[in-house]
């Protein structure tokens, strides 16, 4: 009699199911969340959220509780739940964060990028600053992001790149909010982290990736104290 056991060796394609709706609600809110759509404080009832997005209460109530153990949102008792407003502590350890994995991801970059690698780079600066021209805040963010990813991506270390992807979705809520004081010498300051990059200047993609997240840290902090003036 024929075994009904499978060989492993044919377990290597997963039957592709598709995406839970509570994953789908998760993503759209925390779109909204990071393009600050929905600003911080912002109180954020089931009910609304449902019906703007066409569900029922129940794939909201779950990723509302998700977004609470990833910290973007806090939960009060007897009040609902709301957008988390981070301190400044916070925000200043993140940016810190982002900076030490950031320079070192253009370090290696400069190391091992090749022609393509370059050719990439170049492209998403072209689209940050067809975007600056069109005052278009939104996809000069989503350039930034991603030539900062392609960057990540370069530098060949995988382990460094996950962490520097992971900081990189809540860094997105931060860089909304200078995209437009930074403005043309952002882009400035990412033409010259390409430029060392190709030319295979490690200290120098350092040296000025460093100072690039510094800048945009210290905006942050400026608009911050600003706003609260």
């Amino acid at each position: 009699m024929a075994s009904s056991r499978l060989s492993k060796g044919l377990l290597t394609t997963r039957v592709q199911r598709p995406v839970p709706l509570r994953e789908r609600v998760y993503e759209a809110l925390l779109e909204l969340i990071t393009r600050r759509q929905l600003p911080p404080g912002q109180h954020l009832v089931e009910n609304e959220l449902a019906d703007q997005l066409g569900v029922s209460r129940q794939p909201v109530r779950e990723a509302l509780q998700r977004l609470s153990n990833e910290g973007w949102v806090d939960l009060r008792p007897g009040y609902g739940a709301f957008v988390h407003q981070p301190t400044e502590s916070e925000a200043d350890q993140l940016l810190a964060v982002r900076g030490l994995l950031e320079t070192e991801s253009a370090r290696l970059a400069a190391r091992n990028a090749d022609a393509a690698g370059i050719a990439g780079l170049r492209e998403e600066w072209r689209r940050g600053v067809e975007a600056l021209d069109r005052a278009d805040a939104d996809d000069m963010v989503d350039a930034n992001a991603d030539l900062h990813r392609r960057i990540t991506e370069l530098s060949g270390n995988t382990v460094l790149a996950e962490l520097a992807g992971q900081v990189a979705r809540r860094v997105r809520w931060y860089h909304t909010l200078v995209v437009r004081q930074r403005g043309r010498e952002a882009w400035d300051e990412h033409a010259a982290i390409i430029d060392a990059i190709e030319a295979g200047d490690e200290e120098r993609a350092a040296e000025l990736m460093r100072g690039h997240t510094d800048a945009t840290r210290r905006s942050y902090h400026d608009q911050a104290t600003a706003a609260e003036s």
